[in-house]
């Protein structure tokens, strides 16, 4: 998928630049903000998540809407776009932060809360029964991961899977660990000539059971299987688009 991979991020470069929303860019903008914002709970539907991207704006016929929903799509809109300036470069905790910023500094829930944004988190947080990095740990966690990561000569689709099955377990954030964790599979693919994937909603019974698997019995496989799955599916969705 190397040629169609270097298509894709021309036309994604091409229309985020002229802001053209009816190609690549305009879709994968909707459905990777909706998938992902779904996984983590958002009530918006995929029509919504359009009209905001679209538009700016909601139907009055949308009568029970969460001002977080809107405020944390409307994030992911913004982090999308970041991503598509910086995806050449290395990642970063800096970066990795940036994108955090991006995708919370207008979540009004989360001010108020006192999480802070575009900085690690300073309260234990947990998944399922997933025992996640405690705070003052994760700066030193991250600094490994990173290292390790680095030392790659040729990244794979199997490397971006597992660098997020460890990404997530650290958990670095107070909340969006698994919407950065996924703008950064996008973006690892596209810096690495893959083509990217979406996860989308649909599978995301499976996508937790798979990263359950990789973090308590170091088994990657079925996580590296869905990411493939995933990629197909992303690609036969836009290949007409590029």
């Amino acid at each position: 998928m190397n040629n169609n991979t270097n298509q894709l991020i021309q036309r994604l470069q091409i229309e985020f630049k002229k802001q053209y929303r009816s190609g690549v860019y305009g879709y994968t903008q909707r459905h990777l903000a909706y998938n992902s914002n779904k996984i983590e709970g958002s009530t918006l539907t995929i029509k919504q998540t359009s009209a905001i991207f679209d538009t700016g704006s909601l139907s009055p016929n949308d009568t029970y809407i969460r001002t977080k929903d809107i405020e944390e799509t409307t994030g992911h809109f913004l982090m999308f776009n970041y991503m598509l300036e910086t995806f050449k470069e290395d990642l970063s905790e800096d970066l990795i932060k940036k994108y955090h910023y991006y995708l919370k500094s207008g979540v009004f829930e989360d001010i108020a809360n006192g999480f802070p944004i575009g900085e690690y988190k300073n309260r234990a947080n947990r998944v399922s029964d997933i025992k996640t990095t405690a705070p003052m740990e994760v700066p030193h966690k991250m600094q490994e991961l990173l290292k390790k990561y680095k030392e790659l000569e040729n990244v794979t689709l199997e490397d971006i899977a597992k660098f997020h099955v460890e990404y997530e377990s650290i958990h670095p954030f107070q909340d969006g660990n698994g919407r950065t964790g996924r703008i950064i599979i996008f973006k690892e693919c596209l810096k690495n000539n893959i083509f990217p994937l979406i996860i989308e909603d649909e599978r995301k019974q499976e996508y937790y059971d798979a990263l359950n698997e990789a973090q308590k019995n170091n088994d990657y496989q079925k996580i590296i299987d869905l990411f493939i799955r995933e990629q197909k599916i992303y690609y036969d969705n836009v290949k007409d688009l590029i």
